[in-house]
């Protein structure tokens, strides 16, 4: 990794910092972290692009959670500049609690922080318990904790384990309007060689459409759903060029080495202005693909075989 510009030492890995973070603590489930080098960074532009410039090996940063849905600024980072690809997801069940100073009571609090995403997943919390308290929002919850220990605000909303990194009480814990939420990660690296299938992978991609007409988004849906493969999540983002410019962020069932899955692609790269390669990887669930007739590799394999037979006029 040295020419890359990467210390030959312990691999270093970047985090939507500081720590404290339900970022840090999805990054230390990984194997093999506690060899790694954890750098926490201010933003996931940060994070991101200590890997694209080099000086990281990998980075992790939030996609998507289960209350709140997909992270934008995340997926737009992954849609833009130099590429990255996802090698790994990690599930992370997600509980909040309510950090404050030592010797602050629930009556005196009447400023809240977090991360813009943690508010809507304690909104109905907050409007029975603090109703009174104004929220600002911070760059992550752990930075919101930092903010508290600053006195800038009365309290945070974080990760439990953020209180003593920060100076800080848990005042509640086990705080969450939705029971069982779960905020997916995902460990980004420089494109390489993509790893064998497993048979439980997910597929990330990014497609340009060529302009905003009726049926761009039927055509993209048609190449997966002719070959069998379905899809987990698809979401409309605007490039910045303008109303009527957008990309779709696709994650499919299956792994780029399944034929299925490579035909789609190349049916997606045919219709399709661009099409970006985001990686395939290992599902942190671990569920399996339910593959229709018609659609396994053997199938394809036999079918290209038959077409060969034909064109070489063996009929």
């Amino acid at each position: 990794m040295a020419a890359s510009g990467v210390s030959v030492g312990n691999p270093r890995w970047t985090y939507l910092g500081p720590e404290g973070t339900f970022t840090e603590a999805a990054l230390r489930t990984i194997p093999g972290a506690e060899a790694a080098e954890a750098i926490p960074l201010a933003s996931v532009p940060a994070a991101l692009d200590a890997v694209r410039r080099g000086e990281a090996d990998t980075a992790v940063v939030p996609l998507e959670n289960s209350v709140e849905g997909s992270v934008s600024v995340t997926l737009d980072e992954l849609a833009t500049g130099e590429p990255l690809v996802i090698e790994r997801e990690i599930l992370l069940p997600i509980s909040f609690a309510l950090l404050v100073r030592p010797g602050t009571a629930i009556e005196d609090i009447k400023t809240v922080s977090s991360h813009s995403h943690a508010q809507p997943q304690v909104r109905r919390w907050l409007a029975a318990n603090l109703p009174d308290a104004h929220w600002f929002s911070s760059a992550s919850n752990a930075d919101a904790a930092r903010l508290v220990q600053e006195g800038r605000y009365d309290a945070a909303l974080a990760g439990e384990f953020a209180a003593a990194r920060y100076g800080l009480v848990p005042l509640v814990t086990d705080i969450h309007d939705v029971e069982g939420a779960v905020t997916r990660f995902v460990q980004v690296r420089r494109p390489g060689a993509v790893a064998a299938p497993t048979g439980a992978d997910r597929t990330s991609v990014v497609a340009f459409i060529v302009d905003d007409h009726a049926g761009a988004l039927l055509e993209i849906l048609q190449e997966f759903a002719v070959r069998g493969v379905n899809l987990d999540h698809i979401q409309s983002r605007p490039t910045g060029d303008g109303l009527g410019h957008y990309f779709f962020a696709i994650e499919a069932e299956g792994h780029i080495g399944d034929a299925r899955v490579g035909e789609a692609l190349m049916g997606l790269r045919r219709v399709c202005a661009a099409v970006r390669f985001l990686g395939s990887y290992p599902r942190a669930d671990g569920v399996r693909p339910q593959v229709r007739r018609g659609t396994s590799d053997p199938e394809f394999e036999n079918a290209a075989q038959w077409l060969d037979r034909c064109r070489r006029g063996e009929v």
